[in-house]
């Protein structure tokens, strides 16, 4: 099987747009019919997987999700791991990050067990956190910049001294791991950091999460997403998932990615080369 990377480069080249299919089962949020359990949100998981995989570059699955129901949480995700297609790259939305040896056994458990191609991680620790998980050949890791949540700019918002952290955070990654499977992620929620941050580092890959139900900006997701190294992503959950809770959700999951994927195609982006 060729590198995450090549096989993100060969999916955007055959889909078109940067579409990442967000995987969030929150028991609540699940259509009518289905059980508030494991077996709900994995018939859900593999649901939406089946209706909207061909038209995503990559799929994203949040990790806490499914680690909520304990081992059979844990169950349901390796067999979605599996249904996953294998031209399909598949990131762990875990934002793990601590020190050596605990960093060591989380990437262990994500990239061995799971088989994972990506994770997200936290820069909080430093170095400590993410050299475990780049220890593993070819596969993907995005350090957390500037978060599409609500209260991101407490912490990333600081200066540092004169620069925001967040811009600090991408900087340091940017000139310590100059390559094409260390990317960032970068809220589309806050348009303004997500140009700058582009501008400042041209390089990484930016995983691009909070269109759809967060309200961020589609067309500056799209247009910063890509970095001179790697192809980016733009996460879209809920604004899929989301699209029915009724008897039809799996076809109104399908037309819901088909649609973003058009509006990413109409804005346009330069790819990377």
């Amino acid at each position: 099987m060729s590198a995450p990377v090549e096989r993100l480069q060969a999916r955007l080249a055959s889909v078109g747009a940067p579409l990442c299919l967000g995987i969030d089962p929150h028991p609540d949020s699940l259509p009518d019919g289905l059980s508030r359990d494991a077996q709900g949100i994995e018939t859900f998981a593999r649901g939406i997987l089946e209706a909207a995989a061909s038209t995503a570059v990559a799929v994203k699955v949040n990790l806490a999700f499914f680690e909520a129901f304990g081992s059979a949480g844990w169950a349901a995700l390796e067999r979605l791991r599996r249904d996953v297609p294998e031209d399909l790259p598949l990131i762990i939305d875990a934002k793990r990050g601590d020190m050596g040896s605990t960093a060591e056994r989380q990437a262990v458990a994500i990239f061995g067990g799971l088989g994972a191609d990506g994770v997200t991680l936290s820069p909080y620790l430093g170095e400590d956190a993410i050299e475990p998980f780049l220890a593993y050949a070819d596969r993907i890791v995005y350090v957390l910049a500037r978060t599409s949540n609500p209260s991101a700019a407490t912490l990333q918002d600081l200066p540092a001294p004169e620069l925001p952290l967040y811009l600090r955070v991408a900087q340091w990654v940017a000139r310590r791991w100059p390559e094409p499977r260390v990317g960032l992620v970068v809220g589309a929620t806050a348009p303004g950091a997500l140009t700058a941050l582009r501008s400042a580092v041209p390089g990484p890959a930016f995983l691009v999460p909070g269109v759809g139900a967060q309200g961020g900006d589609l067309a500056a997701a799209v247009r910063n997403c890509h970095g001179t190294q790697a192809p980016g992503l733009v996460n879209v959950s809920r604004g899929i998932a989301a699209a029915s809770r009724g008897p039809d959700w799996r076809g109104a999951a399908a037309d819901a990615a088909r649609q973003l994927a058009g509006a990413m195609r109409e804005v346009g982006a330069t790819l990377p080369a």
